[in-house]
């Protein structure tokens, strides 16, 4: 499998709407950080749908290998 592109080790802090889904980018390649812009094309990589369950912040992972879904799980720190 192909590992991801590290988009930054940090996670992006992000306002989210109750109900409203997101394309969590999973190849680290998009140019619109944290979400898919398809620069994946071509690639195994799919990007990941998140909705959101409440009006929050959440922190989306920046690295792309949060064991967390698309959100971010610390995973950052041991690379």
């Amino acid at each position: 499998m192909t590992k991801p592109h590290i988009a930054q080790k940090s996670p992006f802090p992000t306002q989210v709407e109750e109900g409203k889904s997101y394309s969590w980018c999973t190849c680290g390649k998009s140019a619109k950080q944290p979400f898919c812009d398809g620069a994946h094309k071509g690639s195994e990589f799919v990007p990941l749908r998140y909705k959101a369950a409440e009006t929050t912040q959440v922190f989306f992972c920046g690295c792309k290998y949060s064991e967390n879904g698309a959100l971010c799980d610390g995973s950052h720190s041991k690379l």
